[in-house]
């Protein structure tokens, strides 16, 4: 019986033995692991600080009462949720590099300020993103405003998922909105609660101020998400984000192809353009169907892409032998061409 209660304790202390000697090795592996890793350990730590601001915040030309303390701590619970939902800000970042420029000449315009490229970040963080509404687009315009404000939706195209189109559509809404209101804070925030909805605010509490005003969370936090994005995209560095130049998102380089007829498959179509179905949808997301039937008198630019971006995968493979291709930075290109 001793023998065996020795075996049993010889047999204890080799197992012991035995996983402490996985445990070394597995150590040693994941030290070394981590001596291979694109970042150093010190640049992925992520510490959490609290943020000074400046008092002199504004939309729009117009100034932000942060002497109020609740104005004050509503801008500050967004700046800290944005500034530390690190992934999320540097992808705005890169995209903002690509879209911010397609934005920003159509605001100009218009004569809507450029604080309203902001609108589209809160609104969908620059995607055409789809909500549980049935908004669509950067703009997320619901389909019946969409024809409103001049936009074509059928089963064919949704040109709420044209950036450019869309813009013009939600600057036509700013300027409507800037003639009942006088106040660009309060046509931000009725972009967000409706005119009718906002104007049934302002009755009811007898004020004339967005910061007045006691309205449901959504729209309560909507300027100040939007002065969130606007703080931190404009000196993203002073907050902690760093994006590498040559990581940028750089603008789409495409040429433009007028279609005057109506196309029975986009695939044949792509195929003649030397790129694939795929990438003639990227690029034109408003196309939402294998087709096109064109009516008379109706006209449809079609993006094109250039290089770099019409790259495929068999081109690509073919070309380099798996080799990795430089990106081409060359400034955006856009060419006119034209099929009757």
């Amino acid at each position: 019986m001793e023998k065996k209660k020795q075996l049993i304790f010889y047999i204890a202390v080799a197992s012991v033995g035995i996983l402490a000697i996985i445990a070394i090795i597995l150590s040693i592996k994941a030290i070394k692991i981590a001596e291979k890793r694109p970042v150093s350990l010190e640049q992925i730590a992520i510490r959490s600080n609290d943020i000074e601001f400046a008092d002199d915040i504004s939309f729009a030309g117009e100034r932000v009462p942060l002497e109020m303390f609740n104005i004050r701590e509503r801008y500050e619970r967004e700046l800290l949720s944005t500034c530390y939902f690190h992934s999320n800000t540097m992808l705005l970042v890169k995209r903002s590099k690509r879209w911010f420029p397609v934005i920003e000449p159509i605001l100009k315009k218009y004569g809507v300020p450029d604080d309203f490229k902001y609108l589209c970040v809160t609104e969908s963080t620059l995607t055409n993103a789809v909500s549980p509404a049935g908004a669509v687009g950067f703009w997320q315009f619901l389909e019946r405003t969409g024809k409103e404000f001049g936009l074509t939706i059928n089963k064919d195209v949704d040109m709420r998922y044209n950036v450019e189109l869309e813009t013009e559509a939600a600057c036509r809404y700013f300027l409507k909105s800037y003639e009942i209101y006088h106040n660009w804070t309060l046509v931000a925030a009725s972009f967000n609660a409706g005119i009718r909805r906002l104007n049934k605010f302002l009755k009811e509490q007898k004020v004339n101020s967005y910061y007045d005003l006691l309205m449901a969370d959504e729209t309560e936090r909507y300027i100040f998400r939007i002065l969130a994005f606007k703080t931190i995209l404009e000196n993203p560095e002073q907050y902690g984000i760093y994006v590498s130049k040559s990581l940028e998102y750089k603008p789409f380089r495409y040429k433009t192809v007028v279609v005057r007829k109506s196309v029975d498959s986009w695939a044949d179509f792509a195929k003649k353009h030397d790129i694939t179905y795929k990438l003639l949808k990227i690029f034109n997301p408003w196309l939402r169907s294998n087709s096109l039937k064109v009516r008379k008198g109706e006209v449809y630019e079609i993006k094109i892409p250039l290089r770099p971006f019409n790259l495929t995968a068999d081109y690509t493979k073919e070309a380099t032998g798996g080799e990795i291709m430089e990106f081409d930075v060359e400034e955006d290109v856009i060419i006119a061409d034209s099929i009757n």
